[in-house]
């Protein structure tokens, strides 16, 4: 007998929570504007409202909607609402220049513009030859503040005119979902497209316990911004498993996201390491743990095991790496302790498991490989490039951009630098454009970083290459000391040298810096770094 032939969309996702989980919230906290509850269902009557609306604006089927808004309820509406009604979903990065916005809006042909009151100045200043293609811009509001944009709308009252029922339409599987660009960091931002199916089946593998493990009981905050590779996936697998979910709308707050942690009875966290940087100083200062926290899922980056270590030994809070890109939708890989290591003790997790950047999860394919194209064995040294492939891995960008990262057998060239283990987890050394070569060897920028940030006196560390004469480059360490302490560049290689490093792996300068800079995403800015003048000793 056959089997019944259903489309893998978004319908799938977004149907599920208010059959099944109508009670459930969903909680946005607003800083000093208060906090807003709703459940599942009436986050589905809103959904479907938002629909109806789009086709009043007479927004076509297949074009695209941006978002220029933080975490919050209303962007849950818009993710599902711009594509169940046939729409495609593209998610503006709100820490770009006005400038940046502007290109890729202007690239991605948006249609209509959904913002948050809040950010509708940083609109005005998008060049306004880069908004000619938008037709309609809509305030997440319930009214339009004066502004030199004409013609703005208030989201309110666009759905309260609605019906609350929307007629599923029939949308291919394969027909585009979502639109993400890339950070840009090595030239012009390309554009990742979604497809229904490929979100489907990743939101089905992030809810699964070899991905995120996020389940019908579980209250999930994702301090991953919505508009940065759809959350992790999290809004849509929380959605379709009937999770709770928490956001936390504006810039990253420690106090509030800690006090979020405790009152909603958070059981699973996202955010970058720098996130779980500064919240670790608030934790300490409470002194106990969330209750109902499982664990902390982090990405983005490779956190500094010294991190891992004090979340585990100072809170008892596992810190679970997870590995991903943009183009991967982004869940690649997520580093859980496989059966036979129950019995392993705290050390030897750490360094086999904790420490690695992932195991690849059920559909990924991964393969590292030497610049050659030849696979390479994971035996725990060898370092080549890492690629992938795998249902919900895109096989183009956006108008054809970046047609070089993709081999002729199906793979992704991730220009991650990464190291497969025996135990079959594979860590990020280096982003190729980031490790530094030295007499011909190579040297490990993030490895250094973490080791760095062992130190008790260091708060952040960022490792880049400066050229060397003689050998080629060498590595300069800019460093981020915690209040009241000093080091010297002595004691910083004598710290390395007691950790494994050998004396040509070790820093020939560091610079003391007031903060590390960060991407729009929360990872430091090497290329920032690399151009920035100042003493060094």
């Amino acid at each position: 007998m056959a089997m019944m032939d259903v489309q893998l969309n978004s319908w799938l996702l977004f149907d599920h929570a208010p059959r099944h989980f109508g009670t459930t919230e969903v909680v946005t906290h607003f800083g000093p504007e208060g906090v807003h509850r709703y459940t599942y269902s009436d986050f589905a009557r809103r959904t479907q409202q938002l629909m109806h609306a789009l086709d009043q604006l007479g927004i076509t089927k297949g074009e695209r909607v941006a978002t220029l808004a933080w975490n919050s309820y209303r962007h849950l509406e818009c993710y599902f609402g711009v594509p169940c009604s046939g729409r495609i979903l593209h998610t503006l990065n709100l820490r770009l220049s006005p400038a940046e916005l502007g290109w890729i809006i202007a690239d991605a042909d948006d249609r209509a513009l959904l913002v948050d009151l809040d950010l509708v100045p940083l609109l005005e200043r998008i060049p306004a030859a880069d908004l000619r293609g938008v037709e309609r811009i809509v305030v997440l509001s319930e009214r339009v503040p004066d502004s030199s944009i004409p013609g703005l709308l208030a989201y309110e009252e666009l759905l309260a005119e609605q019906p609350a029922s929307y007629p599923p339409p029939d949308i291919d599987e394969r027909s585009p979902l979502g639109l993400c660009y890339t950070s840009g960091t090595t030239g012009r931002p390309k554009g990742a497209v979604y497809t229904h199916r490929s979100t489907v089946l990743h939101s089905l593998v992030a809810s699964s316990a070899a991905g995120l493990g996020i389940g019908p009981q579980d209250c999930i905050l994702p301090q991953v911004p919505m508009f940065h590779v759809n959350a992790w996936g999290m809004p849509y697998a929380g959605a379709a498993t009937g999770a709770k979910q928490v956001f936390l709308a504006g810039p990253l707050d420690p106090r509030c996201l800690v006090d979020l942690l405790f009152e909603e009875q958070v059981t699973i966290a996202a955010g970058v390491p720098t996130v779980w940087l500064t919240v670790a100083e608030e934790l300490a200062r409470r002194g106990h743990r969330p209750p109902a926290l499982r664990y902390i899922i982090v990405g983005g980056a490779q956190p500094p095991r010294s991190l891992i270590e004090r979340y585990q030994n100072e809170f008892d809070i596992p810190i679970v790496q997870a590995w991903g890109m943009t183009e991967t939708s982004p869940l690649g890989g997520v580093a859980w302790p496989k059966h036979e290591m129950r019995d392993w003790d705290a050390e030897r997790l750490t360094t086999t498991v904790r420490t690695q950047a992932g195991l690849p999860v059920p559909g990924i394919s991964v393969s590292i490989r030497d610049a050659a194209g030849v696979e390479l064995p994971f035996d725990g040294k060898t370092m080549g490039e890492l690629c992938v492939r795998g249902p919900w891995v895109i096989d183009s960008y956006w108008k054809g951009a970046g047609s070089e990262q993709f081999t002729a057998d199906g793979w992704f060239r991730t220009g991650d630098i990464a190291v497969g283990s025996p135990e079959g987890y594979f860590v990020i050394a280096d982003r190729t454009k980031d490790l530094i070569k030295s007499g011909g060897e190579w040297i490990s920028s993030v490895d250094l970083e973490a080791d760095i940030m062992a130190m008790p006196e260091v708060a952040e560390a960022a490792v880049v290459a400066m050229p060397d004469p003689r050998w080629q480059e060498r590595p300069l360490a800019f460093v981020v000391l915690r209040s009241g302490a000093t080091v010297t560049l002595e004691q910083l290689r004598e710290h390395l040298e007691k950790r494994g490093w050998q004396r040509w792996q070790l820093p020939d300068r560091v610079q003391i810096i007031d903060a590390i800079p960060k991407t729009s995403v929360g990872k430091f800015d090497k290329k920032v770094l690399r151009g920035r003048e100042g003493s060094v000793s």
